[in-house]
């Protein structure tokens, strides 16, 4: 929804698409970057019909752009995936299911997943790795919820990367993996701006990479 994440997205499909063909190759991309302030206060009122109608609309005008697919570049608004899914003849690639590949190709039974309280709570993202890829998903306590949230809407999203949130972060995923985590999912496409693979030896699967390489694999086929 920021876009902080929409530029790491455009850059990784951009990569990956120049990585498979080489040269002067570059990705073929319809993008409609919405302005998150309006929908961050939806979210915090918890109107999601809305936040569905209106990302159907976005939908709508890429799909009369020319998509032959399209992606929501946000693992929160997947809670309204399937509404948004209505508005449009053409896939929507969704963002669980890409992971979830991930993980079960890397052997993974167990995941810690970090993203806004929305998707952390919410059955939408856990219920599906469960039910569909028969994952097993642990998220942190809930005042670790609260660090994790604060900081994805009052820096991530503004672009403010600091040292000591990064080390709040770092402390929750080594509590994720006492109770059994393989791996964790950074879910929330802003977090791979703060931590990364480097910074721990769990292994962290970055939901914005993951995306990206979907969609460059379900492009060039």
């Amino acid at each position: 929804m920021s876009w902080e994440s929409t530029a790491s997205y455009y850059r990784f499909m951009n990569e990956g698409v120049k990585k498979r063909l080489g040269g002067l190759h570059s990705a073929k991309i319809a993008m409609k970057s919405v302005d998150f302030g309006p929908i961050a206060k939806l979210q915090a009122r918890g109107e999601w019909q809305v936040m569905a109608d209106m990302l159907g609309q976005e939908a709508k005008d890429l799909e009369r752009a020319g998509a032959d697919f399209i992606l929501i570049g946000t693992n929160t608004m997947h809670l309204v995936f399937d509404q948004v899914a209505a508005h449009v003849s053409i896939p929507l690639v969704h963002i669980a299911d890409a992971v979830a590949e991930q993980l079960k190709q890397d052997g993974i039974s167990k995941v810690g997943l970090l993203g806004t309280k929305f998707t952390m709570q919410q059955p939408f993202y856990k219920n599906r790795l469960k039910e569909m890829f028969s994952i097993d998903v642990v998220v942190p306590e809930l005042s670790d919820q609260d660090i994790v949230h604060d900081i994805i809407y009052n820096e991530l999203c503004v672009g403010e990367i600091l040292a000591e949130s990064k080390n709040a972060y770092l402390e929750i995923i080594s509590r994720l993996q006492a109770q059994g985590a393989q791996a964790v999912i950074l879910g929330c496409t802003e977090i791979a701006l703060l931590v990364n693979k480097g910074d721990t030896k769990l292994p962290l699967y970055d939901t914005t990479i993951v995306h990206a390489d979907k969609a460059v694999k379900l492009a060039l086929e």
